[in-house]
């Protein structure tokens, strides 16, 4: 898509890879090349699920400080916002995402990965939102995600001391929802894609909805939100399809029927 954000899509999977090297760290050119290129993934039919992945040897580094380091707050708002947007984009797509997380995924990578719905670690990654050890915070929305994820005082802590974590320490957490060899990063991240974008997407996507409600508009905002995009799954293709298997004892064939 850009000079530092490629796209690959093979069998419904989109691959979004960061690629700046040395350490892909995002300043406003990668923060809007992401926007654009989440845009264009999110938008393609041939697309059911999105992976984010930064390179066998490191997902994203954070911010360019050495850029950042003179500036104020009106010099530093445009490169925040971007990575911000893309980071909200990446939560309210419809398409479940999945980041791919090689090496370390600190700052502002941490926080795109937060934004995605799950989280492939490799077993030797290291994770972290160290802003406060230079003086800042997150402010790409990792403050609020991490709390949703793993609670106040675990957000507290890691956010005040900028401690990183490890692969094992990330799974406890919640924050990875698979460990695995670095040189299975990439391929399970797919494979797991592969499943939502072979699955029942208008389900998946409703679920996801319904899920980020509870931690937006909890209560009863929230469960008459569920119920809502329950009730509007009837009559889709998907659910007779998947209810009709269920009691033919087959596995079902989602996805629309052929004209």
């Amino acid at each position: 898509m850009g000079q530092w954000v490629r796209l690959e899509v093979d069998d419904a999977v989109a691959v979004i890879r960061l690629d700046r090297p040395p350490a892909n760290a995002i300043d406003l050119a990668v923060g809007t090349e992401l926007c654009e290129t989440i845009e264009s993934a999110v938008g393609r039919d041939d697309v059911g699920a999105l992976v984010v992945w930064g390179g066998p040897t490191i997902f994203a580094a954070g911010a360019d400080i050495k850029a950042m380091a003179e500036w104020g707050p009106d010099e530093v708002k445009p490169s925040v916002d971007a990575l911000g947007a893309a980071c909200d984009l990446l939560e309210a797509a419809p398409k479940l995402s999945v980041a791919a997380v090689n090496g370390f995924a600190l700052g502002g990578g941490m926080e795109l990965a937060l934004a995605s719905d799950l989280r492939v670690v490799a077993d030797d990654a290291t994770l972290g939102q160290p802003e406060i050890l230079i003086g800042v915070i997150p402010g790409a929305g990792g403050t609020q995600r991490l709390t949703r994820l793993v609670g106040a005082a675990r957000a507290t802590e890691l956010v005040v001391t900028g401690r990183r974590i490890d692969a094992g320490e990330a799974a406890s957490l919640g924050i990875a929802t698979h460990v695995v060899a670095p040189d299975r990063v990439l391929d399970e991240a797919i494979e797991i894609a592969r499943g939502f974008a072979q699955g029942p997407r208008a389900a998946l996507a409703a679920a996801k909805a319904a899920i980020r409600a509870a931690g937006v508009t909890p209560g009863p905002a929230g469960i008459a939100d569920e119920r809502a995009r329950f009730l509007a799954l009837f009559g889709t293709h998907d659910q007779r399809e998947g209810m009709r298997a269920f009691l033919e004892k087959r596995e079902p064939r989602f996805g629309e029927p052929p004209s």
